[in-house]
């Protein structure tokens, strides 16, 4: 059953923001899928956490946790951190 990696990002430093993405390409990326990256999403209802959101589709959730423990990940996950504000979460795909 697929997952999915959705995350709001307000991003404070852009350059910051950057070496994160530069260091996340350079993680395991097996069975994984870009789906979705927008800087402006259009919010239709509520108040959303932040003005990029990124998601991701993972073939399985053992994928997921393989590419997001990466020691690879998560050093960059650490940029990232830093870098902006986030909210992340897993979502169980149907079927």
């Amino acid at each position: 059953m697929p997952v999915y990696f959705i995350a709001q990002v307000q991003i404070n430093d852009q350059a910051g923001y950057q070496a994160y993405q530069e260091a996340a390409a350079k993680a395991p990326f097996s069975g994984v899928k870009v789906l979705a990256m927008d800087d402006k999403p259009d919010v239709v209802e509520g108040t959303w956490a932040g003005p990029k959101t990124v998601i991701l589709e993972f073939e399985t959730e053992a994928k997921f946790k393989e590419w997001y423990h990466s020691p690879a990940y998560q050093a960059a996950a650490a940029i990232r951190w830093k870098a902006t504000k986030s909210n992340v979460v897993m979502v169980h795909g149907l079927g």
